[in-house]
């Protein structure tokens, strides 16, 4: 699929601010399923400082200071990339088992980093015990993973007034509720409290409008969703909000431990009092590109 991408993140303060600093987390990655093109990049105010990094999980950082004086921040992202479908599943995989030992033993430090504990998810016995239902003994990992991913889809509702950042785990698992961060999240304790390794994935969904109606400009949306190790095969990227595997029709942005590893804009400033968040994604394909 080609696909160019808009990402717009707007800040209104209540009062004014005098200096700021941000980390931006708003450029594509290249990975072995998508290539990115060029992007163009809006900041305004204009910073006197920007910089581009790579952190510790390979994503794009954009570091920026400002030093005069603004009461909006206006992040604006162009991207043209392509995506390309995944392979087939493995058609058959060990046992979850076997892999969850083998990845005790695993030195590489990507692996540890996805094992354990991280900022939004903490492994306990609840989570372990929700995975059960699905990780029962002998059980392919594949297998497995895929009827986590079909549980979440098939058992929580989707509603974006219950859950906040701060919401915990157990209130979601409680009241099989939230959003595809929180899901992301759920999945994602669920494979490491039983020894697995799972990432997560900041990305984009295309919204598609009903049938008859056009395509409305900053109507699509930023997703989330996750990724398991798979022995010989690799990083399954699973969609438990769409109960799918997640492929070309997801575009990818960064990925870490948690949402704390991949926030699109985080920073500390001096001044600004309240503040008003604006947020607008467009997912466009090629036979889109005149609207751009």
């Amino acid at each position: 699929m080609n696909y160019t991408l808009r990402h717009t993140t707007r800040y209104h303060y209540s009062a004014p601010v005098t200096l700021c600093h941000s980390e931006a987390r708003v450029l594509p990655r290249r990975t072995q399923h998508q290539q990115c093109g060029a992007s163009t990049l809006t900041i305004s105010p204009m910073p006197q400082v920007q910089a581009e990094r790579r952190d510790v999980f390979g994503n794009r950082v954009l570091y920026f200071a400002m030093e005069e004086v603004h009461q909006t921040l206006d992040v604006t992202v162009v991207t043209p990339l392509n995506t390309h479908p995944l392979g087939p599943l493995p058609s058959s995989s060990p046992a979850w088992e076997s892999v969850a030992e083998q990845l005790r033993h695993d030195s590489r430090f990507d692996m540890q980093l996805y094992r354990l504990d991280s900022p939004f998810i903490r492994r306990n016995d609840e989570l372990a015990e929700f995975a059960h239902s699905c990780f029962t003994p002998g059980r392919p990992l594949v297998d497995a993973a895929l009827a986590l991913n079909q549980l979440i889809y098939d058992t929580f509702e989707y509603d974006p007034s219950f859950t906040t950042l701060a919401t915990p785990l157990s209130e979601v698992l409680a009241n099989r509720r939230g959003v595809c961060q929180d899901f992301a999240h759920l999945a994602i304790g669920s494979l490491r409290s039983v020894g697995l390794a799972a990432r997560y994935v900041s990305g984009y969904l295309e919204t598609q409008p009903p049938p008859g109606q056009p395509r409305l400009i900053g109507a699509d949306a930023s997703h989330a969703w996750l990724a398991t190790w798979i022995p010989e095969w690799g990083w399954l990227a699973l969609d438990p909000t769409n109960g799918t595997v997640a492929g070309e029709q997801h575009p990818v942005l960064a990925w870490g431990r948690d949402y704390a590893d991949v926030a699109p804009l985080k920073g500390v400033m001096n001044g600004g009092g309240e503040h008003q968040l604006e947020v607008e994604v467009d997912v466009m394909p090629l036979t889109d590109n005149s609207a751009a």
